[in-house]
């Protein structure tokens, strides 16, 4: 049974002994109705504020990594302007994490 709540990134990660285990994130499959963002200087290593604005809810940040791991190895420092990473629609995310 999941500790952590359906948006969090730790909820497909088990505990063991009373600590978490290796990271193990959901998996995203890809849609053809994605969206293609190009950040802005706005969101630059904000990927909280990008989450707020496109899904209303900022602790949905690392959904950014786990979509785009080629782009984005570190979810704060690789969020930089002039990137493109591919997103999940809103309507297909709540899908997909259950929220």
């Amino acid at each position: 049974m999941p500790v952590y709540n359906k948006t969090s990134p730790y909820y497909n990660t088990s505990v063991v002994n009373g600590y978490l285990d290796i990271l193990n994130f959901r998996n995203f499959p890809t849609s053809a109705d994605e969206i293609t963002f190009t950040l802005t200087k706005e969101y630059e290593y904000r990927p909280d504020l990008l989450a707020y604005d496109l899904y209303k809810d900022s602790s949905l940040w690392w959904v950014f990594a786990v979509r785009n791991p080629s782009v984005i190895k570190d979810p704060i420092y690789d969020m930089q302007a002039g990137v493109s990473i591919r997103l999940p629609k809103a309507t297909n995310l709540k899908g997909i994490i259950g929220s």
